[in-house]
């Protein structure tokens, strides 16, 4: 990768990092998982940075990178997963501390949102982010309807974890 393109993923990716960090509270329940899941998504970005073309949002891409990272982690934990040596680009990435204080229903949030499914999850996760049905798909992978329909059953789903 070039000066000027290793430059510009950089700055681009200290102004969106917190992407990742949610991406990987959704996913994680501890903080070395945390730091762990952060890093192999940041190498994923970092991999897939000189592909990226433009045709959708800078966050809608690092979303999706993010996403299916972790669920390709996650999901298949005996897989191991490809990595190339990031230690000569670490040193130029300052990662900012992410905050875990959190209130008691963001807790019983995330608890119930960890029962979910991977798909659901990523549903559930972007929805709270406020995007719409239609990023939501494309990021997704899912038709526009679709995302509707697993979305009231995520809340549904939801509404019964925490109300008993």
């Amino acid at each position: 990768m070039n000066k000027e393109l290793e430059h510009k993923f950089i700055s681009e990716f200290q102004e969106n990092q917190n992407i990742v960090h949610k991406v990987c509270r959704i996913y994680t329940s501890d903080q070395e998982s945390h730091n762990d899941l952060f890093q192999e998504i940041t190498i994923q970005l970092w991999n897939a940075y000189p592909k990226f073309r433009g045709d959708s949002k800078l966050s809608t891409w690092m979303y999706r990178i993010g996403l299916n990272t972790a669920i390709t982690l996650y999901r298949k934990s005996k897989r191991s997963v490809p990595t190339q040596d990031f230690d000569t680009v670490l040193h130029k990435i300052e990662a900012k501390d992410y905050d875990n204080t959190e209130e008691e229903q963001l807790k019983l949030m995330y608890q119930a949102i960890q029962q979910l499914s991977d798909i659901d999850k990523a549903l559930i996760f972007l929805y709270l982010e406020d995007k719409n049905y239609s990023e939501i798909s494309e990021t997704i992978g899912i038709s526009e309807v679709n995302a509707r329909v697993k979305m009231n059953r995520i809340k549904t789903r939801l509404k019964t974890i925490l109300n008993p």
